[in-house]
């Protein structure tokens, strides 16, 4: 007997007027005690989002190509002929930053001029993720960008794009991020460990992703400089939105699998596969 209630509560008025249909109320109201909220609020897991600056938060372009900028479209900022680094805080805003990383894919030094156009709700965006996304608890470490990812700690893959035979193929393989060791910027170890479980690559180019385990990368289309009404970043955005769905998972890679989100990731399906395969293939031998 004792067995049969442990698991159990049971809500009942005082009204026995009705014993048949009081027992049927009863029946009804039974609820496993395991779905009752009785205990602390669970704590978020805390998790490190990789993201990709270039296609996600702004449009980079170089000043030979304006001629493919609307004339209504001013730059945020611009930069040139001094190390990578430098350039993002010349960005508003986005050297506050904790429990992340900032990607950056070009040269380490630039030797032309480049503007900067920031997307919609960039700012806020930004500021959302950090006071709100995730634990309370991170609202203090504002000010901790982990590191700036940039082209020389990626992979190159020795291939070009298929868009342009010009441009490299360089790949953020987040394994050096995981093992901590031969990385430029070392995460503290009061971080904790960081594996696919708790790790996710926000990018715009899929085949950045192919060195990486499955689902630990989300690919939301890229960001173009006349895309001004753009409301992805904005309040109930669809990356803000799957966002706090990602604070409240268990594991990143569970959540990505559950919840598809922007362009797929490449796989033996990819209509580009036999290209992407033959890069696979090339470090499988190494």
């Amino acid at each position: 007997m004792a067995e049969k209630n442990k698991s159990k509560v049971v809500c009942s008025d005082d009204d026995h007027s009705d014993a048949e249909e009081s027992k049927k109320t009863l029946d009804d109201l039974t609820l496993p005690l395991e779905k009752l909220n009785l205990g602390p609020e669970k704590k978020k897991k805390k998790k490190l989002l990789v993201i990709g600056l270039g296609g996600l938060l702004c449009h980079r372009v170089y000043r030979t190509e304006k001629i493919y900028i609307p004339n209504y479209r001013r730059p945020d900022a611009a930069y040139g002929n001094y190390k990578r680094i430098n350039c993002f805080y010349n960005i508003n805003s986005f050297h506050y930053m904790s429990h992340f990383v900032v990607c950056s894919i070009r040269a380490l030094f630039c030797l032309i001029l480049i503007t900067v156009y920031k997307r919609p709700y960039c700012e806020e965006f930004m500021k959302w993720y950090l006071d709100n996304a995730l634990d309370c608890g991170m609202k203090g470490l504002r000010r901790k960008l982990l590191f700036a990812w940039d082209q020389v700690e990626c992979t190159d893959s020795g291939f070009k794009t298929l868009e342009n035979q010009k441009k490299p193929i360089f790949l953020k393989g987040l394994k050096k991020i995981w093992e901590n060791k031969d990385f430029k910027a070392s995460l503290p170890s009061s971080m904790g460990k960081y594996s696919s479980l708790n790790t996710l690559l926000i990018d715009d180019k899929a085949y950045k992703a192919l060195l990486n385990p499955a689902h630990t990368a989300i690919f939301p289309p890229e960001f173009k400089v006349d895309q001004v009404d753009d409301k992805a970043l904005g309040p109930n955005g669809e990356l803000r939105l799957y966002l706090e769905g990602l604070a409240d998972a268990d594991d990143v890679t569970s959540y990505v699998k559950d919840h598809p989100f922007g362009q797929p990731a490449i796989t033996t399906t990819h209509s580009d596969w036999d290209f992407y395969s033959k890069i696979l293939t090339h470090f499988q031998k190494d």
